[in-house]
């Protein structure tokens, strides 16, 4: 997780907004977060921080790698702490959750592709779109009611 010395580390101050919107980030139980989902938590916790600002203070939190933006369809982007570890995403089309996976047979088929045709990769990023078990069957995302099976874990909206 970054912290304090990782904004100093990546050459930011550690200014009020900042620190504040860091802390979203690190407390919130909703892992990707968009710029207004972090400015309206903002509002209700009485801070006057202004959306314009969010959203500059997140795209520098990107170009330092303090957070991942993606860009799952629909247009809108998301931000994710960078806490270093690799992982996918299902994204529902219908309810918006996301969920992350790390699968590694999906991983050494990429490596052994991108050996193949003799690159060599910087990175990379799997998402999967489709509709939650909840959403197909009531039109309701009920993912909260059952087990995820291991592999997945829920990271979208409460």
């Amino acid at each position: 997780m970054p912290s304090n010395s990782d904004l100093k580390k990546a050459g930011l101050k550690t200014t009020l907004p900042r620190l504040k919107i860091l802390r979203i980030l690190e407390n919130s139980s909703v892992r990707h977060m968009t710029a207004e989902d972090v400015y309206k938590t903002l509002l209700d916790s009485g801070e006057e921080i202004g959306l314009a600002t969010v959203y500059r203070v997140l795209t520098q939190f990107e170009t330092a790698r303090l957070v991942i933006r993606h860009n799952f369809e629909g247009g809108r982007s998301v931000f994710e702490l960078n806490d270093e570890g690799h992982h996918d995403h299902i994204v529902c089309s219908e309810c918006g959750e996301v969920f992350e996976f790390c699968d590694r047979t999906i991983e050494e088929r990429q490596r052994w592709v991108s050996d193949q045709a003799g690159f060599v990769l910087d990175g990379h990023s799997l998402y999967l779109y489709g509709a939650c078990e909840g959403m197909r069957k009531s039109g309701k995302c009920s993912i909260n009611k059952r087990k995820l099976p291991t592999i997945l874990s829920k990271a979208g909206r409460d």
